[in-house]
């Protein structure tokens, strides 16, 4: 399975930004989804995730409220809606998959990772 993280940028705090992920190989439809971001300097932490049938979502505490996950298992993509986004949100993005729900917050833990995408959010 590959993945691609895609629609990273530059915005102002209180902005939004939109990323997405596609996949090839094995549809989406099999997996666990999830968010990770890196902040210079830190660990990789849980964003996000998605159960594969779609009905079922998860978030950081710090992300709850401001982030919506969804995807779409017909296009193997995923996509991470960011509303009111603060400063301390900047960080390398990554999406990733997980064989179980109760891995969903675990980077140690991926079964795949894409490549990351730079949010970077401006005060």
């Amino acid at each position: 399975v590959q993945l691609q993280a895609s629609g990273g940028g530059l915005v102002q705090a209180g902005g939004s930004l939109s990323l997405s992920c596609a996949a090839s190989g094995r549809p989406f439809l099999w997996y666990v989804m999830a968010w990770f971001r890196q902040a210079p300097g830190k660990e990789r932490e849980f964003v996000s995730a998605i159960r594969p049938d779609g009905l079922s979502t998860s978030y950081a505490d710090s992300v709850e409220g401001r982030f919506t996950i969804s995807k779409d298992n017909d296009k193997n993509t995923m996509h991470l809606q960011m509303n009111s986004l603060k400063p301390e949100d900047t960080a390398v993005y990554y999406c990733a998959i997980h064989r179980a729900w109760s891995d969903r917050t675990n980077a140690g833990k991926v079964l795949y990772w894409g490549k990351g995408t730079q949010v970077t959010v401006s005060s």
